[in-house]
């Protein structure tokens, strides 16, 4: 069996003999090859030149020989081509070209249907990175959730409180409405656009949902990514990934993607059977489910990473649908070594 092979019938829920594995943020900052790379070019040029963005996606496929790569990009390249640019300040984080204040702003941005042709150089790598990788490795697309690209758009950067974005979901839903629809549409395109190009799933990262997790949920975030997940083609692989809204884990199987990510906060094998009871009940077929062990594990030693990658392993044991992940992205400080001893593990767990 491939590994794109084993990644699909993953997200079938297909019994296999271990789980496959990759990581988010794999293609990143804890590898000597990324860092040195991002010195000669910078990260924005290396997101918008097909070329690079193909390089560093396969440098940890190379390394480590995961069962999936994921596009090296970033979730802010959809603002930028409905007209709101972004940048990373030197002290850390990031700034938008601006702020959106008004109706006035949001129905300035751009439609939708520019997105395929602003963001060609996406579709141009991810086609490199289909031939390269042929039908050896599963190839994965992304984006960011209209939610959490408002979040940015609309407090002109990174948060921490999100004061503005909610004032506005709280204050002015048409105008808030008005932009969640046309980031959703604008990602309908994009998302589209990658699967055309060859991605065998593409994963929605709902990164600040926990910022608004709750009885308001639905309406600042699920309900839009349920309209994204129904426009794309039916059976498709679409993982779902919310940082912070353990509590939502229902309401995100019911809008309908095959794959939920799970966040470290959350115990996976309860999860596993609290969907699993859902779907007994008449509620639906259980989404396969990805995670989840702690990122900072990694910045330790590789046989605490082996102890607790079998930990998580033997508790998903007999669960059909795992794929083994991290709870969030991987951290800079991430040692090698630790990353080999989790790949490893999951590779020889029977």
């Amino acid at each position: 069996m491939t590994s794109r092979e084993r990644f699909l019938a993953a997200c079938a829920c297909k019994p296999l003999e271990r789980p496959p594995v990759w990581i988010m943020r794999q293609a990143g900052r804890y590898l000597p090859e990324y860092r040195e790379l991002k010195s000669r070019h910078g990260f924005l040029s290396m997101v918008r030149t097909p070329e690079l963005a193909t390089e560093v996606t396969l440098q940890p496929i190379r390394r480590f020989s995961f069962d999936a790569a994921i596009l090296f990009s970033d979730i802010l390249v959809v603002p930028e081509a409905l007209g709101l640019g972004y940048r990373f300040k030197d002290e850390g984080g990031i700034a938008m070209d601006g702020r959106i204040e008004t109706r006035a702003q949001i129905d300035a941005l751009a439609p939708a249907d520019c997105v395929p042709t602003r963001l060609g150089y996406v579709s141009e790598a991810l086609a490199l990175l289909r031939r390269e990788l042929a039908d050896k490795t599963a190839l994965l697309g992304f984006g960011g959730s209209p939610w959490t690209l408002a979040t940015y758009m609309v407090e002109g950067g990174s948060s921490r409180e999100f004061a503005a974005v909610k004032s506005l979901f709280y204050s002015d839903r048409p105008s808030f409405e008005a932009l969640l629809g046309k980031l959703t549409e604008a990602l309908i395109a994009y998302f589209l656009m990658q699967i055309r190009a060859g991605a065998d799933a593409v994963q929605i990262f709902d990164s600040w949902g926990g910022a608004i997790a709750g009885p308001d949920y639905e309406e600042a975030s699920l309900k839009w990514i349920r309209r994204i997940v129904a426009a794309l083609p039916a059976g498709f692989p679409v993982i779902l990934f919310s940082k912070g809204a353990a509590t939502q884990l229902q309401a995100q199987a019911a809008c309908g993607p095959r794959v939920l990510g799970i966040d470290a906060s959350v115990d996976l094998a309860a999860a596993a059977r609290l969907l699993a009871g859902r779907a007994s009940a008449g509620g639906g077929p259980a989404p396969a489910l990805q995670g989840n062990l702690d990122p900072v594990l990694l910045n330790t030693r590789p046989e605490i990473v082996r102890r607790e990658t079998n930990r998580l392993l033997e508790s998903m044991r007999g669960t059909a649908g795992h794929i083994f992940n991290l709870g969030h992205g991987i951290l800079p400080e991430a040692r090698i070594d630790c990353v080999e001893a989790l790949v490893a593990a999951v590779t020889a767990w029977k």
